[in-house]
C-alpha cells in the first residue's frame, strides 16, 4: 500500500473510532500511525479530532498545540469536544482564543456553542453568540437557526425562539420538530399542538420524531381526540411500527383513561422495551388498577426485560395504601437486589410510598439516607409530613432544606404551603410569602392560591383578598380558595358574591367550588341562596353531584329547623347516603330536640361509625335538649362502658416563638 492510500486509511479510520466514541480502537489506530512514520496536517487533524470526540481532551490539547497548520475544523473539534464532554465552559473560551487567532467561525462552530449554553442555560453568553452569528451571516442557516431554537428552548425562553422561528425563510422538519418539543418541555402543551397544527398547513412532512413530541403533548393535556387524530396520521405515514412512536401511543391511550386501546397497542407490538413496559404499568398504576401493574411487572420480569429506576418509581407510587404496602416493600426489597435503591427517583419514590401507608419512621430512615443535596427526597419527606397531619414538622424540615442550602422548587412550595396553612401563624404565613417573592415564585397561579388559603386560614382576608384580586389568571382552584376562606369566616355574601361573578367570567365551578359555596350559606344562614346555588348544580351539573353536596344541604335546613325537609331530601338521594348526611340531620335535631328523627339518624351513624364519639354526644345532646336527663346520661354512661372517650379540645397560642397547646377536658 502506498503512503497516501495508508494515510487515508488511517484518517478513515479515525473518524470511525471518534464517531463511535471508541477510544481504545482510536489509541491502536495512532500506534499504527507512529509505527509508519507518517506525517501530515490531516493525520493531525484526525488524531485531534478522534481524541476530542472521545472526550480525552488533555490528549486532544496536546496534539492540538502541536499542529502546525490550524483550521476552522480544528477548532470546531476542540469546541465540540469540550462543549460535548462535561465541560461547556472551555468551549466559551476556546471560541474566544479562535476569534483572537483570527480564524473565522463558520455554520459548524456555532451549533456546538449554542449546546454547551443550552447544557449551562447560559442564557447570556447564548445571545452574544446569536449576535455573533447574526453578524457572521449565519443566523438563518438552517443548522445554526435550528441550534439557536433548541438553545432558547431549553433556556426556557420561549418568545426569542418563536420570534427567531417566525424570521426563518427555511424551516425544515427539525426547525418545527424543536418548537413543538420545546412548548411541551416548557410546560406549555397546547401551544405545541398548535405548533402541529400549523406544521401540517405547510409542506413539511412529519416525521417519527415529530409524533414523538407531540404525542406527550396529548397525554399532559388529556386530548384523547387529537391523540386519535395524530394515531391515524402515523399509520397513514407508515410509521406505526417505529418502536418510539409506538411507546408514546401507548402513554397517551394510558393517561387519556383508555387503558383497552393502550393494551391492544402493546400486545400487537414484535418488540418491546423496558419504555413499553413502563408505559403501560403506569397506566396501570394511573388509574388504580395496582393488581394490572404488578402483574405487568412480573410479565416484564419473565419477558427478560429488566426494569428501570423508572418503572420501579410508577410501581411505588400505586403502593402507598394499607392494602398494597407489602408489595411496596418487595419492590423495596427488588430495587436493592438490583442495585436501584441508590437511584433518586426510586429513593424519592420509596419516601413517599412509606410516608403515605403511614410508616413514618422507616421513611424519615430512608430519607436520612439519600443524598440531601438534592430537592426531590425533600419534597417527599415534606410533603409525606403534611399528608400525615405533622404541619409542625413539615415547615420545620422546609426551614431546614433552606439552611442546608438546598434550593426548593415549586414542587416544594407547593407541598409545604398546606402546612402553613395548618399551624395559621400569621407571622410564619407573612415570612414565607416574602421569601417566596424573593425566589420569584409568588407569581405562579397554584403558589398564589396557596398563599391565599394560608392568608385565609390566618384570618388575615385583606391579605388574601389582595393577593386574590392581584392575580393576572385564575383558576377554579384559586375562585374555590377565596369562596371557602370567606365562608369559613362568617362572611357568606362575599362568598355568594365571588361565585356569581366566577359564573359570569365563563369558568366553571367544579365539586369544591360548590361544597365551599353550599358551607358558606349554610355557615351563615343564607337558606334562599344556599338552595338557589343547589338548584343550579342540579340542573347544569348534575354529574358533579356527590353525598358531600347532600350533606351541606341537610346541613343547611337543618340549621334553619326544617328538619322534615332535610329528612326528606335524604329519601330522595339517588345514592346512599353517608355518615356525613346523616351527621349533618343529627347535628340539626341536636339544636333542636327532634328526638324522633335525632334517634334515625343516630342509629345510622352508629353503624357507620360505631367508634365516633361525636355521635354519642350529639344525641345526648339531643335528649338534654328534649329535656330526657336520664337518657342522656345512659348514653354518657353506654360511652364510658365501652371505653369511648371524646377527644379533648385543643387550642394553640405562639410564646416567644414556641407554640403552646392548652388541652380541655373531656366535658
Amino acid at each position: 500500500m502506498t503512503r497516501p492510500s495508508l494515510s487515508h486509511s488511517l484518517i478513515s479510520l479515525l473518524r470511525k473510532a471518534g464517531e463511535a466514541r471508541n477510544l481504545s480502537s482510536g489509541k491502536q489506530v495512532h500506534a499504527n500511525v507512529i509505527v509508519s512514520g507518517l506525517h501530515s496536517d490531516a493525520l493531525d487533524v484526525a488524531l485531534t479530532a478522534m481524541y476530542a470526540l472521545c472526550g480525552d481532551m488533555i490528549v486532544a490539547e496536546t496534539l492540538f498545540e502541536k499542529m502546525g497548520t490550524k483550521n476552522s475544523y480544528s477548532w470546531n473539534c476542540m469546541i465540540k469536544g469540550y462543549a460535548t464532554n462535561g465541560h461547556p465552559r472551555k468551549a466559551f473560551l476556546w471560541y474566544e482564543r479562535m476569534n483572537c487567532e483570527g480564524i473565522p467561525a463558520d455554520n459548524f462552530t456555532y451549533p456546538f456553542l449554542f449546546k454547551a449554553c443550552s447544557c449551562l442555560s447560559a442564557i447570556k453568553e447564548g445571545r452574544k453568540f446569536h449576535l455573533d452569528a447574526r453578524n457572521n451571516g449565519y443566523e438563518l442557516n438552517p443548522f445554526v437557526a435550528n441550534s439557536i431554537l433548541d438553545m432558547y428552548m431549553k433556556c426556557g425562553c420561549l418568545s426569542d425562539a418563536r420570534q427567531l422561528f417566525d424570521t426563518m425563510p427555511v424551516r425544515t422538519v427539525v426547525s418545527w420538530n424543536t418548537m413543538i418539543s420545546g412548548y411541551f418541555q416548557n410546560g406549555h402543551s397546547e401551544e405545541a399542538l398548535m405548533m402541529y397544527d400549523l406544521m401540517k398547513d405547510t409542506a413539511v412532512d412529519c416525521d417519527a420524531v415529530t409524533f414523538v413530541g407531540v404525542l406527550p403533548a396529548c397525554s399532559q393535556l388529556k386530548n384523547l381526540q387529537k391523540g386519535k387524530e395524530i394515531h391515524e396520521l402515523v399509520d397513514s405515514l407508515g410509521l406505526a411500527n417505529v418502536l418510539s412512536v409506538k411507546n408514546c401511543l401507548i402513554d397517551m391511550y394510558a393517561k387519556c383513561g383508555c387503558l383497552k386501546d393502550a393494551r391492544h397497542i402493546f400486545d400487537a407490538m414484535a418488540k418491546r422495551d423496558v419504555v413499553s413496559w413502563t408505559a403501560l404499568i403506569d397506566g396501570y398504576v394511573q388509574k388504580g388498577e395496582i393488581d394490572n401493574a404488578l402483574s405487568l411487572f412480573c410479565e416484564m420480569q419473565i419477558s427478560n426485560v429488566r426494569p428501570n429506576s423508572l418503572t420501579l418509581s410508577c410501581l411505588l407510587s400505586g403502593c402507598t395504601s394499607a392494602s398494597f404496602s407489602n408489595y411496596g416493600k418487595c419492590i423495596h426489597g427488588f430495587s436493592i437486589r438490583n442495585g436501584l435503591h441508590s437511584d433518586v427517583f426510586v429513593e424519592t419514590a420509596l419516601i413517599d410510598m412509606y410516608l403515605k401507608s403511614g410508616n413514618l419512621d422507616v421513611g424519615h430512615r430512608l430519607f436520612k439516607n439519600t443524598s440531601r443535596r438534592r430537592t426531590v427526597p425533600w419534597n417527599a419527606i415534606i410533603g409525606g409530613y403534611a399528608q400525615n397531619g405533622l404541619a409542625t414538622e413539615a415547615v420545620a424540615l422546609f426551614k431546614q432544606m433552606l439552611l442546608e442550602k438546598v434550593e426548593p422548587d415549586r414542587a416544594t412550595v407547593v407541598s409545604v404551603l398546606p402546612s402553613y396553612a395548618s399551624i395559621a401563624d400569621l407571622k410564619q404565613g407573612e415570612n414565607m410569602h416574602c421569601h417566596l417573592i424573593k425566589t420569584g415564585f409568588s407569581s405562579a397561579m397554584e403558589i398564589s392560591t396557596g398563599l391565599i388559603d394560608v392568608y385565609m386560614k390566618c384570618g388575615s382576608l385583606d391579605s388574601a383578598r389582595m393577593l386574590f384580586d392581584g392575580m393576572s389568571k385564575r383558576d377554579v382552584v384559586a375562585w374555590s380558595a377565596i369562596i371557602s376562606g370567606y365562608g369559613m369566616h362568617g362572611d357568606g355574601h362575599a362568598a355568594v358574591c365571588l361565585f356569581n361573578q366566577m359564573i359570569e367570567s365563563g369558568l366553571d365551578p367544579n365539586k369544591i367550588t360548590f361544597t365551599s359555596i353550599i358551607q358558606a350559606c349554610s355557615h351563615r344562614g343564607l337558606l334562599e341562596e344556599g338552595l338557589d346555588i343547589f338548584r343550579f348544580m342540579m340542573k347544569n351539573y348534575d354529574r358533579e353531584l356527590t353525598a358531600d353536596h347532600y350533606a351541606c344541604v341537610v346541613d343547611l335546613l337543618a340549621r334553619a329547623g326544617r328538619l322534615e325537609e332535610a329528612h326528606e331530601l335524604i329519601r330522595g338521594m339517588p345514592f346512599s347516603p353517608n355518615y356525613a348526611v346523616w351527621g349533618a340531620l343529627l347535628g340539626g335535631c341536636s339544636l333542636y330536640g327532634d328526638v324522633e328523627l335525632g334517634e334515625l339518624a343516630a342509629i345510622h351513624l352508629f353503624q357507620m361509625e360505631p367508634e365516633n364519639t361525636g355521635n354519642y354526644v350529639l344525641l345526648s345532646n339531643v335528649y338534654a335538649a328534649a329535656g330526657r336527663w336520664e337518657d342522656a346520661e345512659r348514653l354518657r354512661g353506654l360511652m364510658r362502658e365501652r371505653g369511648l372517650r371524646k377527644s379533648p379540645g385543643c387550642s394553640m397560642i405562639e410564646l416567644k416563638r414556641n407554640i403552646a397547646c392548652q388541652v380541655a377536658n373531656e366535658y
